[in-house]
């Protein structure tokens, strides 16, 4: 079995929200994303999405986004993202996917899957500085926003962590988030002391677009950080590195 991480699918099967009109890159994208994943995952595989899945504003919007998947070779773990406006518990998205014949999607949300050579833990994670125009004008509470995602981060971790003392052998904790906890002059330095303190020495992210010239892996602290947006990856599915 084998590991692969693509975010950012950005999904819209009725064609309501295409991702066509932020550039070239993105003509027929659903279509090279079948493609190569087609071409790259196998049955008994499973891809880990960390959000920004499909476009659907409610889960039931969303049925056809996940038949997509359904349809695509191996499992599927979803993330949640800022665009993944249908997110609901966990139960109520399990029950539905049930109830529609979707078998091969879970959700990676205040819990941890384990896997043959490591763990993946996860959650949304946060991106944006409270002095930003942004977050002033939306009169966001930056530090309240942080908090949240660290409790969700830690019910993730102490998961992991949970599930290694089960399996009886050291494996790697992997941390699979939306937003970067590092990027460029951006950090966030509560999620990371978060991720220092499990012990946990590769992070996956997407949410940054149209940047291709700058490299895949960056290490901070002695994590490394490897950003897996769709776009960036060429909509291939890429392989998780043990390291």
């Amino acid at each position: 079995m084998s590991l692969f991480v693509i975010a950012d699918l950005h999904l819209s099967s009725d064609g309501s929200k295409s991702m066509e009109v932020f550039g070239s890159v993105w003509k027929d994208y659903m279509e090279k994303i079948r493609k190569n994943w087609t071409a790259a995952v196998g049955p008994e595989d499973t891809v880990i999405i960390p959000g920004d899945v499909s476009w659907g504003l409610r889960i039931e919007s969303a049925l056809e986004d996940f038949r997509y998947l359904e349809a695509l070779p191996g499992k599927k773990l979803l993330g949640k993202g800022n665009h993944d406006f249908w997110w609901t518990g966990c139960q109520k998205m399990s029950r539905f996917a049930e109830e529609h014949g979707i078998h091969s999607i879970s959700f990676l949300y205040n819990n941890a899957y384990l896997f043959e050579s490591c763990i993946a833990a996860g959650s949304r994670g946060w991106f944006m500085e409270e002095n930003l125009p942004a977050a002033v004008a939306e009169n966001m509470d930056y530090s309240r926003m942080i908090n949240r995602e660290k409790i969700r981060l830690r019910l993730s971790l102490d998961e992991a962590v949970r599930l290694r003392r089960l399996a009886g052998r050291e494996l790697p904790i992997l941390a699979f988030m939306h937003f970067p906890p590092v990027w460029n002059s951006f950090l966030c330095r509560d999620l990371v002391d978060v991720l220092h303190e499990y012990g946990v020495k590769t992070c996956y992210f997407g949410h940054i677009h149209g940047v291709y010239n700058q490299p895949g892996v960056t290490s901070f602290e002695g994590i490394d950080f490897v950003l897996c947006s769709a776009d960036y990856l060429k909509f291939a599915p890429r392989p998780v590195a043990i390291f």
